[in-house]
């Protein structure tokens, strides 16, 4: 199956942010991006890649690891 190309805007509608993140992180080179021409594209499988490599995942129940003093 084919990757499909993002715009920017598209990036940003997905993240929930403005246009400037996803252009930060193309200026920043923290993320994959294609110039076609002058413009931008980013690969759906590179934001995939961007977003579960940022992903924090949950400590757990905390309550259990927590002892009392006696």
């Amino acid at each position: 199956m084919a990757d499909r190309y993002l715009t920017v805007a598209q990036v940003a509608e997905l993240l929930g942010t403005t246009e400037r993140f996803p252009r930060r992180l193309i200026a920043e080179r923290r993320i994959v991006f294609v110039k076609v021409g002058r413009h931008v594209r980013i690969p759906e499988s590179a934001l995939n890649a961007f977003i579960d490599a940022n992903t924090v995942q949950p400590i757990g129940d905390r309550r259990s690891s927590l002892r009392r003093a006696a």
